[in-house]
């Protein structure tokens, strides 16, 4: 038997990456393994949005991811009698060093952090399959079988499945899958599109469905997708059938050539029943899945394992409590529940046969549209929820706000602002950040915040904060703000490090 692990990550995709990227930075011992014999070649999900960005900024991975993706893309919408380019992320990103959306292909974000992992002496042990993983007192007994069909068998503390919709670890765990297929099935293909104007996303709104076309790069230029139409026959999906979709649903039809892939695929709406049972956990698309309306998918997954990661990390060496753990699911599950509906109710308006809503898509649309676009307040709170700026855990258990909150500024459960410039990146780490607002004089040197494993840094912002007068926040490693009161009394801070991150 081979020695024990504090965690083993199942699947590789982007979500098992981000995990085992930052268990590497916080130096826990893990293993990484993935059934299939390499990564993704296909794009699949083809953007990243600015909060993952942020947080993967922290390991030094996001400035690579921008160098090989695409920031600069506009979108044009197009309508049955005119073209609206819309301004994209202009209102509503000041507090992001990332004030747009990366158009990625998925192969591409997982092949920059296999080679970020890579340089950092971890393997991701491909071509390796869980078979079992059984709870036997304080270990999961985990067995394995390797590419050459010999079996392992690994003791490992905690088991995060991130192995997709068809979840191994969600079975093995017991856990439910609760949700629906949508009746439509749609197109996918990498391919080129002659007639497109380059350096934007088009968007064909028709009574019949939606037509997209993204900006890849690569493996082709473009990314289509498309609803099957209904009076096609048979699933065999050729350039000749996406070709006759585009010349119906766009006006300006481009000429399709020179396909790299082309699927069919059906889509789901599902969310597991916990995210957590046990040693088991559940993050990325084993924890929920959803119409790709808005580009969640990918970036939810990523987001769900850098909020479990350093949690996972401070039990396992024994500076946090087990109670640590619980907040994983009160946290993201109502972001998980909350993209599904969200998307849901896009699809359904984008792809509905109901007359009521074909009648909306070819009449009313068009004419709604362009005033929802030049109202700067809306497009701001539209960029605030798709770019997840705006995710928060303000009723999770971990989020306190002691006395004399201040009236302005995040609050407790937010992602701490870029504001000023530069902000995020000052407090990056596997540990907790205390900011401390105001005239440095009014704070004593001497703190008595105890011995706290060398997860606690303390940085003296003075008046160049998100916060007005004397604050003082403690910001979570992942980014998110977990204690915030005024003034300088710390009592109530020391009791909420006593609670979660007890001292030595």
């Amino acid at each position: 038997m081979t020695a024990p692990l504090d965690v083993l990550v199942v699947g590789a995709g982007p979500t098992g990456l981000a995990l085992a990227t930052q268990l590497r930075a916080c130096e826990t011992p893990f293993r990484i393994v993935d059934r299939s014999l390499d990564r993704a070649k296909e794009s699949r999900a083809p953007a990243i949005q600015p909060r993952t960005l942020e947080m993967l900024s922290a390991f030094g991975v996001a400035d690579d991811l921008v160098d090989r993706g695409n920031a600069a893309v506009g979108l044009h919408l197009h309508l049955p009698r005119r073209v609206l380019r819309v301004p994209v992320f202009d209102v509503g990103c000041d507090d992001t060093p990332y004030p747009f959306l990366l158009f990625l292909p998925q192969s591409e974000t997982e092949a920059t952090l296999t080679a970020h992992l890579d340089a950092r002496d971890v393997t991701v042990e491909r071509g390796t399959e869980l078979l079992s993983a059984e709870p036997e007192g304080e270990y999961v007994t985990c067995r394995l079988r390797h590419r050459d069909g010999t079996e392992e068998t690994v003791p490992a503390r905690y088991v995060v499945g991130c192995d997709g919709a068809h979840s191994t670890v969600r079975s093995q765990a017991g856990i439910g899958f609760e949700g629906y297929a949508y009746p439509q099935t749609f197109l996918l293909a990498d391919l080129e599109a002659d007639g497109l104007a380059p350096g934007a996303a088009h968007t064909y709104m028709t009574a019949a469905g939606l037509l997209f076309f993204f900006p890849l790069g690569t493996p082709a230029t473009w990314r289509m997708i498309a609803m099957h139409p209904q009076d096609a026959p048979g699933d065999k999906i050729s350039l000749h059938l996406l070709q006759q979709i585009a010349d119906a649903w766009a006006p300006d039809a481009p000429t399709l050539r020179d396909p790299v892939w082309m699927s069919g695929f059906r889509i789901h709406n599902r969310g597991a029943t916990h995210y957590r049972k046990g040693p088991f956990f559940l993050a990325g698309d084993a924890a929920h899945i959803h119409s790709p309306a808005g580009g969640q998918g990918m970036n939810t997954g990523i987001q769900d394992a850098l909020n479990l990661g350093w949690k996972l990390a401070h039990v396992c060496r024994g500076a946090a409590p087990e109670e640590l753990l619980e907040t994983y699911e009160a946290e993201r599950a109502p972001v998980g529940h909350g993209v599904r509906r969200v998307t849901d109710r896009a699809f359904t308006a984008g792809t509905s046969s109901h007359p009521a809503l074909r009648l909306a898509r070819r009449h009313l649309a068009p004419r709604v549209a362009p005033l929802l676009l030049r109202a700067t307040g809306a497009r701001a709170r539209l960029f605030r929820t798709v770019s997840e700026l705006d995710v928060h855990y303000r009723r999770g258990p971990a989020s306190v706000t002691g006395r004399h909150r201040p009236r302005q500024g995040p609050r407790a459960g937010d992602r701490l602002p870029d504001a000023p410039a530069g902000l995020q990146r000052r407090v990056v780490g596997p540990g907790y950040h205390l900011l401390l607002t105001g005239p440095a004089r009014l704070w004593p040197v001497d703190l008595h915040l105890g011995r706290r494993h060398d997860l606690l840094t303390v940085h003296r912002l003075g008046s160049e904060s998100p916060w007005p007068g004397l604050t003082h926040a403690l910001v979570r490693p992942d980014g998110y703000v977990g204690y915030l009161a005024g003034g300088t009394d710390l009592t109530d801070l020391r009791a909420y490090l006593d609670r979660w991150l007890p001292a030595l």
